[in-house]
């Protein structure tokens, strides 16, 4: 998404596992910061962490959970939003360049980081937002 300009909240997410790199990485980031399985989903080992303090506990506690649920303990950290809007689009592509995309959907309203009700469209966004950057059709590379 990064390489296509799409908007990101800020966070790591490199190779290099390092404790002390990913406290200096949340550090930077700012507080609070979501840690996350990069191997995972449905929300198993994330931890919200609300201070510095409180990081390398977290830490080891995302560690274990992801090695336990899923066999790679690698995380990435995220800034954690205190009042988001889960908006997802979906586009399929093919290799040969042909594309369609699905519109977008709000999924916001989630019980433990599972999605609960999905709307479509996204209410609430604005019609510039929603056709911001839009190159269609998409360019073959």
């Amino acid at each position: 998404m990064q390489s296509a300009s799409v908007p990101l909240v800020p966070g790591y997410h490199g190779d290099d596992q390092d404790a002390s790199l990913l406290q200096r990485e949340a550090d930077r980031i700012g507080y609070p910061v979501l840690l996350k399985a990069s191997a995972g989903g449905g929300g198993k080992g994330m931890r919200v962490v609300d201070k510095s303090e409180d990081f390398a506990a977290a830490l080891a506690s995302c560690k274990r959970k992801a090695a336990s649920s899923f066999g790679n303990d690698r995380v990435l950290i995220e800034k954690y939003l205190l009042r988001p809007r889960h908006v997802e689009v979906q586009v399929f592509a093919d290799k040969h360049g042909h594309a369609v995309y699905l519109f977008d959907r709000d999924c916001s309203v989630q019980r433990r980081h599972q999605k609960v009700l999905e709307e479509a469209p996204a209410p609430g966004l604005d019609d510039a937002a929603r056709w911001a950057k839009r190159r269609w059709p998409p360019r073959a590379r």
